[in-house]
């Protein structure tokens, strides 16, 4: 099946569009070419995004989809009267009818991170990706009194990522630590993690996936042997049951999902946005 291209059309970063676009289309078994345009925020911006998306109509002889989040009034001219591709106003789907129902017009506020570098939420979340960076792979125990979580599981259990979403995406100082085979000797967690007990979370994973991912840094090694993941995966998990910590396998769950796992868990009240 030829790829549909998809235009994600914003006069702010486009993640927003992104997002939405992305959601309506995990719907829809077809193949698809991203496209992101995004800080289209000038008439100019707009006829040369236009161009693009009309060139690719002309192209591929069928027409482009385009999410669009677009505010200013000025520019969604340019684009309402030029496209030649599907275009879906997103902004426009549920900004007009909450405007009715509000009794209120909206602030057409373009970007969604306007004077966001202002905001103690913002400087909240850089401190917690410098901290998590810091606290990566077990690199530093200093400072863990400060960690809102931190995760534990063999190499290659997700860790890295499910800290870094959770400090940029939430803002939470997460820590994140490997269970390595001098652990399962001691049959006991590191010791610099007996003390913050309550902050830990286990992260486990299947061990002919954990070799597979293993295999593509090295290749041939004990490190990444079937046999070498299995007794590693059985050890992490019997020390984690042992020790009453709360744990998942991250096999087939996205980062977002185990990071909204790990929130419902330990931090409830982060889940607000």
């Amino acid at each position: 099946m030829t790829a549909r291209t998809v235009f994600f059309l914003s006069d702010g970063t486009g993640i927003t569009a992104e997002a939405f676009g992305n959601a309506i289309l995990a719907q829809f078994d077809i193949a698809v070419r991203r496209v992101r345009l995004p800080f289209v925020d000038t008439p100019d911006k707009a006829h040369q995004a236009i161009r693009q998306i009309n060139h690719a109509c002309e192209t591929e002889g069928q027409r482009p989809l385009v999410f669009s989040t677009l505010v200013d009034r000025e520019v969604l001219e340019v684009v309402k009267t030029g496209c030649k591709g599907m275009w879906m106003d997103t902004f426009a789907t549920f900004v007009q009818p909450l405007e009715q129902e509000l009794g209120v017009k909206s602030l057409h506020r373009v970007g969604r991170f306007a004077d966001v570098s202002q905001s103690r939420e913002y400087h909240d979340r850089i401190e917690a990706i410098n901290f998590s960076l810091a606290h990566d792979d077990g690199q530093s125990d200093r400072d863990l009194q400060s960690a809102d979580v931190i995760l534990v599981g063999v190499s290659r259990s997700g860790k890295t990522p499910t800290s870094l979403y959770l400090a940029m995406q939430h803002g939470l100082k997460a820590a994140n630590y490997p269970l390595i085979p001098e652990d399962f000797e001691r049959r006991q967690l590191p010791p610099a993690l007996l003390a913050w007990r309550h902050k830990l979370f286990g992260l486990s994973i299947n061990p002919q996936r954990l070799a597979e991912i293993r295999s593509e840094r090295r290749p041939g090694s004990r490190y990444a042997s079937l046999e070498n993941c299995r007794m590693e995966v059985s050890e992490a998990e019997a020390m984690m049951r042992r020790s009453g910590i709360r744990w998942l396998s991250t096999t087939t769950k996205s980062i977002e999902e185990i990071a909204t796992t790990i929130l419902q868990e330990l931090h409830p009240q982060r889940l607000g946005y």
